[in-house]
């Protein structure tokens, strides 16, 4: 369907459809591992058995299922399902179907799986393959899940007859990793996550898709902030993306713009979103320079984000507790930790089983040598297992690498299910890997084939910090001290520094959120106090940067 604005645009079609053409497919490096893995799965490469893909709403799962369908060889026959809250025997029924194997009269269950049975040994004899695609397969019920498992039964004595797609949100991952489902989890040959965009990759997107609906000689009405803009509204999700592209080409055609900035973006992504626009000292985003300033401080923000200036380190001190971190103590880790991990142990692609094992059982210790309490893992351990606020204070979070990225501090990360997950110790951080004490480099992929994005944040805290702080209403001396603190965070604080309760300080506070993707609700709970502290917290490490940042 033609878009109003392409004639403005000068566009042959409509760049931002969410429908899943692969003629505007772009391929990022994930994109391109993904349908790698895809295309290993349906060649014979797969050897049988599932192949999971998994990706947050709107990444491109369905899209590279497109592309995959378009790149099967001659000789593939491939049954794709899209509805997968089916029972056992419907299931049977659609493979069929897609197969086009339908009988005219009714069949039973294992008259079903005999008719599958003989043309999937016809197909093998014909040296042919057969593929079972199945979308949002984080919907399957597990007793239908089993039938699958059972499918791959079907084998000569070299080879499997069947080979397994699965796609599905991370939900899927879950799914797979319960206790009775292992026997399928076993039989997986391929895993992938697929991950959104980068800030580079979604400029590069955006230009992609214009290229490929413009015409000749037609520019990028997309300026340099307003990508920005829409990496930051968008989190590089590709369908949220293309729906606050397309809001904000219209706005800028109903007010006969050519040219696309981010104060586009930003309102196309509210009205995208439904969420409110920011606020500074009351007044709306609408309130003309200050509207501007706000949002070329956010952006400032956003893209600086990894060079925060360090804040005061007094607020993290601990008032003499015994054991745990004080004025007096030394608060860098040894100087070997590092060192250490770089010199002992080569780079390695793979996380092995004895490798896991060995940064499970010393990730505690690890972090107490990070925060300069050496042999106090255990103490540091049970102030997150029974939240037991002994000098160090612990967050459990859910989030990505790029979440990781931007707290720039060391984390534990959980890898598993379960109530007994393995935690490793995470110290450095770059685009393609994570440096694990004490193992060294590990390939990211590696590590996301068994982590569902959870991670324990643990740094010192005054045992009497208040849990919760309303910002605009509070005062006193734990108000002031946030107040000199946020003097030196981005956005800054610019009001004054004084004990009593400020309404402007909970707007700034707001903006604060926003700006690091929590709850703005101005009140200062655990996460949004960890973001405040942050830089103090790097102060307190060896180096200024512990964990690389990069795209």
């Amino acid at each position: 369907m033609k878009a109003i604005y392409q004639d403005w645009f000068q566009l042959k079609q409509a760049p931002f459809a969410i429908t899943p053409d692969p003629a505007f497919v772009y391929l990022s490096g994930a994109h391109q591992e993904a349908l790698a893995h895809l295309l290993y799965g349906v060649g014979q490469g797969g050897g049988g058995g599932f192949v999971q893909l998994t990706g947050e709403v709107g990444t491109g799962k369905t899209t590279l299922c497109r592309c995959l369908l378009e790149q099967v060889e001659e000789g593939t026959h491939i049954a794709l399902i899209l509805n997968p809250l089916l029972n056992p025997e419907e299931l049977i029924e659609a493979i069929l179907h897609e197969l086009q194997l339908d009988e005219t009269l009714p069949l039973t269950h294992k008259q079903r799986l005999d008719r599958l049975n003989e043309y999937l040994l016809a197909t093998y004899t014909a040296g042919e393959r057969v593929v079972v695609i199945i979308d949002e397969a984080q919907n399957l019920p597990p007793e239908t899940l089993e039938q699958l498992r059972l499918l791959t039964n079907l084998e000569t004595n070299t080879d499997k007859l069947l080979q397994i797609i699965l796609l599905g949100q991370p939900e899927l991952r879950d799914l797979l990793g319960r206790n009775d489902l292992r026997q399928l989890a076993q039989r997986i040959t391929a895993r992938f996550h697929l991950t959104p965009l980068n800030q580079v990759e979604t400029a590069a997107y955006v230009k992609h898709r214009l290229a490929v609906a413009g015409k000749p000689g037609a520019h990028n009405p997309f300026t340099t902030s307003a990508l920005k803009a829409l990496y930051r509204t968008s989190s590089g999700v590709p369908r949220l993306i293309n729906t606050i592209a397309d809001r904000a080409m219209l706005a800028a055609y109903a007010s006969e713009q050519t040219s696309i900035d981010s104060k586009l973006i930003y309102a196309a992504a509210e009205e995208v979103t439904g969420k409110s626009p920011a606020t500074v000292f009351g007044l709306t985003a609408g309130s003309g320079i200050l509207t501007a300033l706000l949002i070329i401080v956010l952006l400032v923000a956003w893209y600086y984000r990894d060079q925060l200036l360090p804040g005061s380190i007094e607020l993290v001190q601990n008032n003499g507790v015994t054991g745990t971190a004080n004025p007096g103590m030394e608060t860098n880790p040894p100087e070997d930790i590092t060192t250490t991990v770089e010199l002992a142990i080569p780079a390695v692609a793979e996380l092995l089983t004895a490798d896991r094992y060995r940064a499970n059982k010393e990730a505690w210790s690890g972090m107490a040598r990070v925060w300069g309490v050496d042999g106090q893992g255990g103490m540091l351990a049970e102030s997150c297992k029974n939240h037991t606020n002994n000098g160090f204070a612990c967050l459990q979070l859910q989030g990505n690498w790029l979440r990781v990225r931007d707290l720039n501090l060391p984390v534990i990360i959980e890898l598993g299910n379960g109530d007994n997950p393995d935690q490793l110790l995470l110290i450095k951080l770059t685009a393609a890997e994570a440096e694990i004490y004490p193992l060294g480099r590990i390939g990211l992929q590696a590590l996301e084939q068994d982590w569902r994005g959870r991670y324990l944040v643990i740094w010192p805290q005054d045992p009497d910090w208040p849990m919760t702080i309303h910002a605009d209403q509070a005062g006193g001396e734990v108000v002031q001290r946030l107040k000199v603190l946020a003097r030196n965070l981005m956005p800054a604080w610019q009001g004054d520094t004084s004990p009593r309760a400020d309404p402007q300080f909970g707007s700034w506070l707001r903006t604060f959120q926003r700006s690091w993707g929590l709850e703005d609700d101005g009140i200062i709970g655990p996460e949004t106090l960890l973001y405040l502290i942050a830089p103090s917290l790097q102060a307190q490490l060896s180096q200024n940067e512990l964990l690389e940042t990069g795209e």
